[in-house]
């Protein structure tokens, strides 16, 4: 098992006001706590030593980089869950993967769940799993395969690496899901939450964020 090692560093706020912070998530920094105390170091701990008041809205896996979402207080917390819950937010992802897609865009319908002998693992399961939908549209090209633009309709758990995956496209450097040339294609997992929309919990404007592409 590898050792947890984060980046150090600040915090790269991206976005503050008295409801919601917005930050820019590096790779392999966890989202909340893990198990253990050498797994306390996370994305909320560190706003939390800015602004202690910071709640936990969504997840973005360890080794996903990109915008996440915190609340500043419980109100703002619960109308933030209702949007993620209800489909109000719309999130898009960037991704490398192996190989190009024919069709160079469309919808992924898998249904997934886990898959408990291999946890962390998620699995493609026709009966039990839950429906989950991607969207992917190639955006470009690389020496191993394609650049795509993701949206996920729904939020399961590894959802767009296993999503690739299934279809014969796993995402680079993906030490999951992806087979050995993929995954010794890139040093870390080429997946990257880019951008954000939501409604404001108190002013009701919609928001929109981005984040740059780092790999």
């Amino acid at each position: 098992m590898s050792v947890y090692a984060p980046p150090q560093g600040k915090v790269c706020y991206i976005h503050t006001d008295p409801d919601l912070i917005v930050i820019d998530k590096p790779a392999e920094l966890l989202s909340v706590p893990g198990r253990g105390p050498e797994k306390a170091d996370c994305a909320i701990s560190r706003v939390q030593a800015d602004h202690p008041e910071a709640l936990t809205v969504h997840r973005l896996d360890m080794s996903t980089s990109g915008l996440l979402v915190f609340a500043r207080s419980k109100e703002a917390q619960r109308r933030l869950a209702i949007q993620f819950e209800k489909g109000v937010i719309a999130k898009s992802y960037i991704a490398d993967v192996w190989d190009r897609p024919v069709p160079g865009s469309g919808t992924i319908d898998l249904p997934l769940g886990q898959d408990w002998p291999n946890r962390p693992r998620q699995k493609v399961d026709p009966d039990a799993g839950k429906p989950s939908q991607t969207q992917y549209e190639t955006i470009g090209t690389h020496d191993h395969g394609a650049r795509l633009a993701l949206t996920p309709l729904t939020g399961r758990t590894h959802q767009l690496r296993l999503h690739l995956a299934a279809i014969g496209h796993p995402i680079l450097g993906d030490d999951i899901y992806a087979h050995a040339d993929a995954l010794a294609a890139a040093s870390r997992l080429h997946l990257h939450a880019t951008r954000l929309e939501l409604i404001h919990p108190s002013s009701n404007d919609r928001l929109r964020f981005e984040s740059a592409c780092p790999f």
